[in-house]
């Protein structure tokens, strides 16, 4: 691989003007598709296989007009203070505004307050309960800015109005903590390269891969259903390992500089040796990233595969693009070492400095003389920061995880205080009573039945279709929609359904918002485990043939399961327990999102691979050069360390800057993915890893034969690209040992 990769460096070195175009038309193609592709929203959800969703389908059968998946939206009204709801301007109010929302054309039907019994004990809040045709993600923008200027009129009348349900869902911002997260990562590079050019290509070409993944997207986003949250992914970890992949690249030319290379050769050593690593640790991402589809949740899957997509994008920009770009730049890019004259090169360096090793080297000295005592300390401290994860607790994010300036929440807790906190997330129980005898008696087994359990409020009358063969019956719990009490309700419902089913033959299921974030939670639980099986297993497999060694890549997962517990623990300590949630701008502590641990178990350790195979590999190339192995370890951090600790700096302040976003996902992603990877860069591979192959020695890199015949030679670490008096140099008695791995 590494003489292929060789010669494409060296051809896009070359025909740069060439490859310069390909790229340019590339991005104007993906931007003339985004800009003529029709607006998409979010995308649409479904979880095949859970009891909610057959209650959906089931009820999309049996009762055609009811748009049992439609969006809903309530338009809650509080009266002023000293009055009611039920004054006569008020109700006069409250009418009008019902006659509003109701010429809406996607609008099925409006709940009249006063009709529907939908107004507090106290009189002091109603709400008007609106139904619609499509889901909240195919809601038009003119039916949202209707129910937007419905409400608006009421409050102009004097009334205090908000609006929840998710028709009018709020629209995510990032702020400007996604630019500072930018700021940082081009700081960090003009630091490591010492050149305000050589540190701009990073930036320029992973803002062209994602401006190409992004775009491709937002094209495709009407035909495929993929919403803003996939893109939103997609340029997360698009822009973290196109920086990283370009650094790497980079950071390896400036070195081959160093060590007298003309700059064609070099640019061609640079991505046959960094490009080959480059290579291996975008496909663990893919890999991570695609593997998402095994847990069969639709939107997972889109946004699983959008970003594995940019990932790609990213790896051929870096083994293509970059070498055009030095190849442009010509002799500005300086070897490794010097400086550009702005930021103070020429000045000659004084004796203590120019004798004295770098900081990685310094660092790994350290550590190869006490292993234990590294390893120890590394665990340890990884250990107690995952002990939190313990306490996880999963769900879906609803109205009452928004922040409190949204209408969303005020609506949620205005409900709340008017009708009880189990109001929010009523629950719809589905009785199919087609093969029963009796199904009216069976609609009021059902109901009587609830009504006997704990935690319910309300159970309203059996609603049954035309056919007289099924019908709905919503029960309002005691407890709010994302506490443990409805869980263990929901589950006493079905319990109790199967009692029924043997009575009556006639069928119960729950759904509604409350039971499918129930059933996702559950579905991703039962996932987990075959899907970090998948995933670890694959990977595994691809780090023996790039290291050619057992041990290392099993360090290397074992290393990444201390990384994503202790970043679980920290999300549990922040977005659960509160700790910090000020500084971190959590309005809203609660549930962990269901789809958290699965997808940072995907997405970090595609990333920690990354860091595994940039910086391992300098140590094997080391090592099967002639090199003892702990000076391979040594000699790894010398030239590695530097580049891994930027580009953890890079990906770290990239993923932090997603925190400011509105959006609790979005938040709770970008928070976690940066933790990891700070865990994953600082502590695991810049400790841990130095430490246990300090300790295991040459049987780190040990390989049984019949395993090493089978597999192929991908040459990662370049040993096809050395002249033979290159070899001669690292052996020159032909005395070095003979390395079987």
């Amino acid at each position: 691989m590494a003489t292929m990769l060789y010669k494409l460096g060296r051809l896009a070195f070359r025909r740069r003007h060439f490859v310069a175009l390909i790229w340019v038309a590339l991005l104007t193609l993906a931007g003339v598709g985004a800009a003529s592709a029709p607006a998409a929203g979010n995308s649409s959800f479904s979880i095949p296989g859970t009891e909610a969703q057959k209650a959906f389908d089931l009820l999309e059968q049996r009762f055609p007009g009811m748009s049992a998946d439609g969006a809903t939206a309530r338009v809650v009204f509080k009266a002023p203070g000293g009055e009611k709801m039920t004054d006569a301007d008020n109700k006069a109010t409250v009418k009008k505004t019902v006659k509003e929302l109701q010429s809406g054309s996607e609008v099925v039907s409006v709940a009249d307050p006063y009709t529907g019994h939908a107004v507090s004990k106290d009189g002091t809040i109603a709400y008007a309960s609106v139904k619609y045709k499509v889901s909240g993600m195919e809601l038009e923008d003119s039916s949202r800015d209707a129910l937007k200027e419905a409400a608006q009129d009421a409050r102009d009348a004097g009334l205090t109005v908000e609006v929840g349900g998710d028709a009018l869902q709020a629209t995510p911002e990032t702020g400007s903590s996604e630019v500072i997260g930018l700021a940082v990562a081009a700081v960090v590079l003009v630091i490591t390269f010492g050149s305000l050019l050589a540190a701009g290509f990073p930036l320029l070409t992973a803002i062209i891969g994602v401006g190409i993944g992004v775009s491709t997207i937002t094209a495709l986003a009407s035909a495929l259903d993929l919403g803003t949250t996939t893109s939103t992914l997609a340029s997360m970890i698009g822009l973290a390992v196109g920086i990283d992949y370009a650094l790497f690249i980079v950071s390896r030319y400036r070195s081959e500089l160093a060590e007298g290379r003309e700059r064609e050769e070099a640019a061609g050593r640079a991505v046959g040796t960094a490009g080959s690593a480059v290579v291996f640790a975008g496909l663990t991402v893919v890999i991570a990233l695609v593997g998402l589809s095994v847990v069969n949740i639709p939107m997972l899957t889109k946004m699983g595969v959008a970003a594995a997509g940019t990932v790609a994008i990213a790896v051929l920009i870096a083994l293509t693009l970059i070498p055009a770009l030095l190849g442009y730049a010509g002799r500005r890019i300086k070897p490794a070492g010097e400086k550009s004259k702005l930021l103070g090169g020429g000045r000659a360096k004084s004796a203590h400095k120019q004798g004295r090793p770098n900081m990685g080297t310094r660092w790994a000295s350290f550590v190869v003389r006490r292993p234990v005592a590294v390893l120890l300390l590394g665990v340890i401290g990884l250990g107690a920061a995952a002990v939190p994860a313990a306490s996880l607790e999963l769900g879906l994010p609803d109205d009452g995880s928004q922040p409190v300036s949204t209408t969303q929440r005020r609506a949620y807790d205005l409900l709340s205080e008017g009708f009880g906190p189990g109001f929010n997330g009523p629950l719809m129980v589905v009785v199919d009573a087609k093969d029963s005898d009796n199904p009216k008696a069976a609609f009021t087994k059902v109901g009587d039945e609830i009504k006997g359990l704990k935690d319910v409020v309300t159970v309203t009358p059996a609603v049954p279709n035309k056919a007289g063969d099924t019908a709905t019956i919503t029960v309002v719990p005691d407890s709010k929609p994302s506490s443990v009490t409805t869980e263990d309700l929901v589950h006493a419902i079905r319990d109790k359904g199967t009692d029924i089913t043997s009575a009556t033959d006639a069928e119960v299921l729950v759904t509604g918002s409350t039971a499918v974030n129930i059933d996702v939670s559950q579905k991703l639980n039962d996932a987990l485990l075959p899907y970090l099986a998948l995933v670890v297993g694959l990977a595994f497999l691809l780090l023996i043939v790039v290291f050619r060694s057992i041990l290392v890549p099993l360090k290397a997962a074992l290393g990444f399961l201390l990384s994503v517990m202790a970043a679980l623990g920290a999300v549990v300590a922040v977005f659960q327990w509160g700790w910090l949630s000020g500084l971190m701008n959590v309005e809203q502590t609660g549930p962990v999102m269901s789809m958290m641990p699965i997808f940072m178990v995907g997405v970090v350790f595609g990333l920690a691979m990354d860091y595994e195979v940039f910086l391992v590999t300098r140590m094997r190339e080391a090592y099967v050069h002639g090199e003892k192995p702990t000076q391979a370890v040594v000699t790894g951090f010398k030239y590695g360390a530097r580049v891994v600790t930027a580009a953890a700096i890079i990906m770290t302040a990239v993923f932090s800057g997603f925190m400011g976003s509105s959006e609790a996902m979005v938040k709770m992603i970008g928070f976690g993915l940066a933790i990891a990877v700070f865990f994953d860069a600082f502590i695991v591979r810049m400790a841990i890893v130095p430490a246990v192959l300090a300790l295991l020695g040459k049987k780190a890199w040990w390989l049984p034969k019949w395993l090493d015949r089978a597999l192929p030679n991908v040459d990662v670490e370049g040993e096809g690209l050395r002249t033979a008096e290159e070899r001669k140099d690292a052996d020159p008695d032909g005395e070095r040992e003979l390395v079987v791995v």
